[in-house]
Formats: C-alpha cells, structure tokens, sequence
C-alpha cells in the first residue's frame, strides 16, 4: 500500500481520527490515550499500530511507559493532495460556469 493510502485508511476509522486529534496537542501515554474510549487495551493498541504503521504517530518506551507523539509530515501530504484535489475541481467548475455563461448570452 503507498503511503498516502495507508494515511487514508488510518484516517477512516473515528477512534484513530480520534487519537490523531488528541495528540495534537502533545504527547500521551498508551493508558492516557485509551482513556476517553470504551474498548478493551488491546483492541486500542490495534489502532495505534494502524497509525504507526502509516507514519502519523510514533512512540518511545521508558520502562513500562510507551508515549505517542504525532508525527506531522504524512498529514502535510494528505493535505496537499487534497488541496491539489480542491484547486483542480475550483478549475473545472468555473470552466463550466463560463461554459454555461456562454450558452445562456447566445440563446
């Protein structure tokens, strides 16, 4: 899978949407991230391996204590694809306005 796709799939799931927000504002452990949700540790962890594996978290060990960080460059990718996405479609819709300009001056 190429890396913007996995930035995508992991993106589709609300829980990593989730976490992804969270860790806006800074690091957080394991524990501290699962908190807010209503699912089992492991079941969690898989949604953080999910992230990880895409490149929009990472995360260090001390100890017993593994914290994830959000790792900004994979979003900056998925946000200039889209705003590639955006300025062609801008285009193409103001074509057709001019286009539908056009035909309505001539009837």
């Amino acid at each position: 899978m190429a890396p913007l796709d996995r930035v995508f799939h992991a993106l589709s799931d609300p829980t990593r949407r989730a976490v992804v927000e969270r860790l806006g504002a800074g690091p957080l452990s394991t524990s501290a991230l699962a908190e807010p949700f209503d699912m089992a540790l492991p079941s969690f962890t898989q949604h953080l391996g999910v992230l990880e594996d895409a490149g929009l978290v990472a995360s260090e060990k001390q100890g017993r204590v593994r914290t994830y960080h959000l790792v900004r460059q994979p979003l900056e990718s998925a946000e200039h694809w889209m705003a590639r996405q955006r300025d062609f479609w801008e285009r193409r819709l103001d074509q057709l306005e001019d286009y539908l300009d056009r035909l309505k001056e001539q009837s």
